[in-house]
């Protein structure tokens, strides 16, 4: 099961933060790092509620078990990731720090805002993921260069009609267009905004996340 922490630093946002690690887990081995970054609807300062979507919804609710850490700060109501990057990778590194993480296997995945959130992190810090699974999020086209090297599952709904589906298809384009062979996006036929049901269940997506190291 999960537990739910506070982050604290004198010089950075103090994340609130919920932490999962595999069973019969053993500090003296080395796990793999899932980020999770939630979306839009689940800010605030209720950390249930920032695991409402995505893998720690099938610990919760079906007592699901997955073989890495996964680590689920939440964003403050109102704001949104692109506020707190350097304090989010201030934050990851301090958990790579405390928890007997594999460097060359961290991942980061988000929905909806944490789609975008996971454009924005890894753009500002591509060398520190192994790989990256944006679910719905909107991109930044121009600046694909920078993930010209990064592994890249996208997840999108073609019916989505809050983020539209071309913010993916754009940004596999922009990726593609500067080299990058390891970028994919499953489409959702006939899937709306809630594509992150179909990618956090997809066994797909979870195998090839961790089949990526640095």
């Amino acid at each position: 099961m999960y537990t739910k922490h506070k982050w604290q630093s004198d010089i950075y946002h103090n994340f609130g933060y919920v932490k999962y690690l595999p069973k019969d887990f053993d500090e003296n081995k080395k796990y793999p790092l899932v980020i999770f970054l939630h979306g839009a609807g689940e800010r605030g300062d209720d950390l249930d509620r920032a695991m409402h979507h995505g893998y720690m919804k099938y610990v919760r609710e079906e007592g699901k078990e997955y073989p890495f850490i996964f680590i689920g700060p939440q964003c403050p109501q109102g704001k949104y990731w692109g506020c707190y990057t350097e304090s989010l990778l201030a934050f990851i590194e301090e958990m790579c720090r405390t928890l007997p993480v594999d460097r060359d296997r961290i991942y980061l995945t988000g929905l909806s805002m944490g789609g975008t959130g996971t454009w924005m992190l890894a753009m500002a810090d591509p060398d520190r993921f192994a790989a990256i699974a944006p679910i719905c999020g909107s991109g930044i086209y121009w600046h694909g260069t920078v993930l010209a090297k990064m592994p890249i599952f996208m997840y999108h709904g073609d019916c989505d009609d809050i983020v539209p589906f071309y913010e993916s298809a754009n940004m596999l384009r922009a990726i593609n267009r500067h080299g990058n062979n390891n970028a994919r996006l499953k489409v959702c036929y006939g899937v709306g905004h809630n594509a992150w049901d179909h990618a956090y269940t997809d066994d797909e997506l979870l195998e090839w996340l961790l089949s990526q190291h640095k």
